[in-house]
């Protein structure tokens, strides 16, 4: 299927590895032009490297680089048509899963909305006046089922993403109308850096459980979390969706959550 994504300009934030670089690689193959949002780049997006891919250095967690961002994406490919803000979770420094309401501090819940929230605030401010200009723009934001399943850890995560959610449906309100469309995909648990580098939630689990960290991955994880595939997802099976959202392909899809979590979520 022609996703209709030839020659139009995207910009991707988080775009170095896990589902980001998962969506940059999907965009580019689909003929897009791409900047990559990431603090530091990484051998697997420098491998992607050509004159429709522009690597964009920025820490999201300085109000000034989203703007930054997206005025470096209009300069190198003349307009903007995409936005998909991908980088979230834990911010820089930070491990998930954290136990607990008493756990995380105030800097730590200042932190956790800065990066799960207040970035895109800035992001898509930025892009709406480019976006406007564009007979086909599309934001995509990657939010997450726990947005949607509160639980006992993760508090914080989980209120920005739930605040991330909220805002996307207000943003399908006011500019779906001038030809905007906005949307979420709100992943599981995914096979990303996240859980698998070393200290990260794989090991943090498996420290809680008992476990070792491939069970955790393989088998403990998933039935914790009782994810009805039997298996933690794939980053590309959350950029194929990305990348339909993004596409005029969906012309009249806007204000939608869509859930690629291995079932993750139960509720209708």
């Amino acid at each position: 299927m022609d996703m209709q994504l030839t020659g139009r300009v995207a910009v991707v934030t988080g775009a170095s590895k896990g589902i980001g670089l998962a969506v940059t690689r999907t965009l580019l193959d689909e003929g897009a032009r791409v900047a990559a949002v990431s603090r530091t780049s990484g051998a697997d997006l420098d491998a992607l490297a050509g004159p429709n891919l522009l690597h964009v250095p920025a820490d999201l967690m300085d109000p000034a680089a989203p703007a930054v961002a997206v005025q470096r994406a209009v300069e190198a490919f003349g307009g903007l048509d995409v936005v998909v803000n991908n980088a979230g979770g834990p911010p820089p420094g930070a491990t998930l899963p954290r136990f607990g309401f008493l756990t995380p501090t105030d800097a730590d819940w200042r932190e956790m909305f800065e990066f799960n929230l207040f970035a895109v605030v800035r992001i898509v401010r930025a892009a709406l006046p480019h976006l406007l200009e564009s007979d086909a723009a599309a934001i995509v934001n990657i939010s997450s089922g726990n947005a949607r399943r509160p639980g006992p850890m993760n508090f914080d995560y989980n209120a920005a993403k739930a605040a991330l959610n909220n805002m996307t449906k207000g943003l399908s309100e006011e500019f779906a109308p001038q030809g905007v469309r906005v949307n979420t995909v709100s992943p599981g648990p995914v096979r990303t850096a996240w859980w698998t580098k070393e200290g990260g939630a794989a090991d943090v689990l498996a420290g809680a459980t008992g476990a070792d960290r491939d069970a955790v991955l393989d088998s403990v994880a998933p039935e914790m979390m009782n994810l009805t595939t039997g298996r933690l997802a794939d980053p590309q099976e959350v950029a194929d969706v990305v990348a339909l959202l993004a596409s005029p392909r969906s012309a009249n899809t806007t204000g939608a959550e869509f859930a690629v979590d291995s079932g993750y979520l139960k509720e209708l």
